[in-house]
């Protein structure tokens, strides 16, 4: 579904990302791990064009994404739940639902059953729909932007660090969402810090570390992997 073939990616005169490869089967939740800085975003960005790779191949349901701008990216069926949430704050979370349902061109009937959709999953939104998007909480505000996704009725979800900042509590909440989200038919592009919880979600896992993928395999597989269990995982 989506595959990334030697992707070569620079700021200024730093070589950030180094000839990465990687893919992504429909169906799956695929995740990158690694270490704060090892280029996780940046690969996302590039991937929904917000960085400009310097060589290298992206292709979505086969088509080369490197020409398309972002906006065409989303209408593809590629949505992308940034790092840090980057909801409208000022803009209540209905607003901010319907500002990701902006692009559908499938009426009202499926839109109206979408926000139902999302209010049934997420009923402190619905209960919240009025409200300030910025004066929700840090777990309402990630909520909010992986339904903001949603609604843009996506094939596809890449997700950057969706339980930073957030108590246990509400990162394995996080964490049911992301499989329920995919259990609907939606493929996801895990970016996660707390490879743990990345690990025990996903089919399958790529390890990057300073712009170079080093180590893929099945989830399990690098879940019992002394290395990774000693690099990523406390143990």
């Amino acid at each position: 579904m989506l595959k990334v073939e030697n992707l070569e990616v620079y700021y200024g005169s730093i070589h950030a990302i180094h000839g990465v490869n990687f893919e992504v089967k429909q169906g799956e939740i695929v995740t990158l791990i690694g270490a704060n800085g090892a280029g996780k975003t940046t690969i996302l960005q590039t991937i929904t064009g917000m960085i400009k790779s310097k060589a290298g191949e992206i292709t979505f349901l086969e088509k080369n994404l490197k020409t398309i701008e972002p906006h065409r990216i989303l209408q593809l069926g590629l949505a992308h739940v940034p790092e840090g949430r980057r909801i409208f704050s000022g803009l209540t979370v209905m607003e901010n639902l319907q500002m990701g349902a902006y692009i559908r061109n499938d009426g009202k009937a499926a839109i109206d059953a979408d926000y139902e959709r999302v209010f049934t999953t997420f009923p402190r939104l619905k209960e919240r729909k009025s409200q300030l998007a910025g004066t929700l909480s840090g777990g309402e505000q990630q909520m909010l932007a992986i339904s903001r996704a949603i609604m843009a009725k996506p094939k596809m979800m890449l997700l950057d660090e969706p339980s930073m900042g957030l108590s246990p509590i509400l990162v394995q909440e996080i964490f049911k969402i992301v499989k329920d989200v995919n259990a609907s038919g939606v493929t996801v592009l895990l970016v996660e810090q707390n490879a743990n919880m990345a690990l025990s979600i996903a089919d399958r896992a790529y390890v990057l570390e300073t712009g170079h993928i080093v180590k893929e395999g099945s989830a399990q597989e690098l879940k019992n992997d002394s290395a990774i269990q000693k690099a990523y995982l406390g143990s």
